[in-house]
C-alpha cells in the first residue's frame, strides 16, 4: 500500500457490512448459538471487584514517591484501566443486564467508569453502535482516523507517537468526524465522574488522582494491551478487514480479541466468544488472526506499508440511523 498521503488512500468500498452474511450462514446451520445471547452476570461481579481494586491501589500509592506512583500506574493500574474500558464496552452490549433492563446497563456503565478518570461510558455506547451498524462508514464510524492522522503519522517515529496518543484521538476524533447533541446521561456521567475524582484528591491527595488519570492514558497509549486497537480493523492483508486475537491478553479484556466473532454476534458476552468459535469452528479457524498484540504494535511501528490509511472505508447506501 505504500505511504500513504491522501484520503483516497484509504480502501474504499460499496459493500454492505462485512459480517451479516456470515452472521445468517451461521445462524441458518448453528441455530443452538441463540442460546448463547444471553446476559453474563458474572460481569457485574467482576467489575465490581475491579472498582474495589483501584480503590484500594489509590489508597496504597497515596504516600509513595512520584516515580512509583508512576510505575505502579502503568505496571497495574493500567492493565486494571484499560480492561475496564473492555467491561463498559460489554456493559455498552447490555451484556450486563441484558438488553430488556438497558438503562440498568447504562447506569452500571457510569459505576464501571469510575476508576478511568475520564467520563466516558455514555458517549462510547452511542459511538460504539454506530461502529457496528455502519463499520468502516464515511463520516459515522468514529474508529476510522481522520485525514490528518493518515496524512500526518506516516513514518515509523510519527506512528509511534500516535500509538502513545492514541486516547487524544479517540476523544477528540467523534467532535471532527460524527458530532451529536449532548444527552442528559452524558451529563450525568461527567458530573459523576467529576465528583468521584474531587472526592479521590480530597481523601487520598494528589497522588492518587494522577495514578487513576496516569493509569488510563498510559493503559490506552503504548500498551501491550492497546495492541488491540490496531489488531481489529487494519489490514494487514488486503481485503481483510476483521481480525481476531486468540492469546491470553483476552483473559484480562473480557474476550475482546474475538473480533470477528464479536462483530458477526455483538449481542453475545464476550465469555461466550469462545464457544461460538468453536462451534463453528470452519468459519474462523481459515481466517487470518493474531496471537501476540505486542506484535501487531510492532508491525505496525515499523511497517512502512501499515498507516492510519490502513483501514476499509465505506460510502454509505440507504437511510442511515444512527446513536
Amino acid at each position: 500500500m505504500g505511504n500513504r498521503v491522501s484520503r483516497e488512500d484509504f480502501e474504499w468500498v460499496y459493500t454492505d457490512q462485512p459480517h451479516a452474511d456470515r452472521r445468517r450462514e451461521i445462524l441458518a446451520k448453528y441455530p443452538e448459538i441463540k442460546s448463547l445471547m444471553k446476559p453474563d452476570s458474572n460481569l457485574i461481579w467482576i467489575v465490581i471487584m475491579m472498582v474495589l481494586t483501584q480503590l484500594v491501589a489509590f489508597y496504597l500509592v497515596k504516600d509513595l514517591d512520584w516515580k512509583w506512583v508512576i510505575f505502579w500506574a502503568y505496571a497495574f493500574g493500567s492493565c486494571i484501566n484499560h480492561s475496564m474500558t473492555l467491561a463498559i464496552h460489554e456493559v455498552s452490549h447490555n451484556s450486563a443486564f441484558g438488553h430488556c433492563k438497558a438503562i440498568w446497563n447504562r447506569w452500571f456503565g457510569i459505576f464501571a467508569n469510575l476508576p478511568i478518570g475520564f467520563p466516558y461510558s455514555i458517549s462510547f455506547k452511542r459511538y460504539h453502535m454506530d461502529h457496528h451498524r455502519y463499520l468502516g462508514g464515511d463520516g459515522i464510524d468514529v474508529d476510522i482516523p481522520t485525514d490528518f492522522e493518515g496524512w500526518f503519522f506516516c513514518t515509523t517515529f510519527r506512528k509511534f507517537i500516535w500509538v502513545i496518543l492514541q486516547p487524544l484521538f479517540y476523544t477528540l476524533r467523534p467532535l471532527f468526524i460524527n458530532p451529536k447533541p449532548i444527552t442528559y446521561l452524558e451529563i450525568i456521567n461527567t458530573v459523576v465522574q467529576l465528583t468521584f475524582d474531587v472526592i479521590i484528591y480530597y481523601f487520598f491527595g494528589i497522588k492518587s488522582l494522577v495514578y487513576m488519570l496516569a493509569a488510563s492514558l498510559l493503559g490506552l497509549g503504548f500498551h501491550p494491551i492497546s495492541g488491540h486497537f490496531i489488531a481489529e480493523h487494519y489490514m494487514f492483508l488486503k481485503g481483510h478487514e476483521t481480525y481476531s486475537y486468540y492469546g491470553p491478553l483476552n483473559l484480562l479484556t473480557f474476550n475482546v480479541g474475538y473480533h470477528n466473532e464479536h462483530h458477526d454476534f455483538p449481542n453475545i458476552p464476550g465469555k461466550n466468544l469462545p464457544l461460538v468459535r468453536k462451534i463453528a469452528a470452519e468459519y474462523y479457524d481459515n481466517l487470518p488472526h493474531y496471537s501476540s498484540w505486542v506484535k501487531v504494535l510492532y508491525d505496525f511501528v515499523t511497517d512502512d506499508t501499515i498507516s492510519p490509511y490502513s483501514r476499509v472505508k465505506r460510502h454509505q447506501q440507504g437511510e442511515v440511523k444512527l446513536e
